[in-house]
């Protein structure tokens, strides 16, 4: 099974409601990251587009694969958790939303600095939402905690 897919059953059975929502990883590699929604009626706020909290899963999403993928590569427990987020909307999302995240080295050195030295480690991932014009949606920080659990 494809790392894809098991994103995405992953986002299935834990996240639902980004699920039902149409929230999909689309690309990953070691540095990048591609989670693509589409506006359609089940996800659209009053005004015509794309109800915000769905614009943060995606983009939230777009940051932790990066995590989830080197812990699950490590066999390690690693807790993770959002302290903290910010986001700027810069114009209607409608159509096709992909979030990039381009910070994957980053977040494969946290983690693994997590593990060794068993302190809490505060990575801020961003991720950057664009529409099929190219042009930016929205942009998104994520303040990250990770802690490798006692066994």
């Amino acid at each position: 099974m494809s790392e894809l897919t098991s994103f995405n059953l992953y986002t299935f059975f834990k996240l639902p409601s980004a699920w039902w929502a149409g929230v999909r990883v689309t690309k990953l590699d070691d540095i990048h990251a591609e989670v693509a929604v589409k506006h359609r009626w089940v996800n659209q706020n009053p005004f015509g587009s794309m109800f915000w909290a769905v614009q943060g899963m995606a983009a939230e999403l777009s940051t932790a694969v990066f995590l989830m993928y080197t812990i699950k590569k490590s066999k390690q427990a690693v807790s993770m958790l959002v302290r903290k987020n910010q986001a700027v909307f810069r114009k209607k999302a409608k159509g096709l939303v992909k979030f990039h995240c381009t910070q994957g080295t980053d977040a494969i050195d946290a983690v693994n600095k997590a593990i060794k030295s068993g302190d809490t480690v505060a990575i801020t991932l961003k991720s950057v939402g664009t529409d099929a014009f190219g042009d930016i949606v929205s942009e998104f920080e994520f303040e990250w905690s990770l802690k490798k659990k006692s066994k």
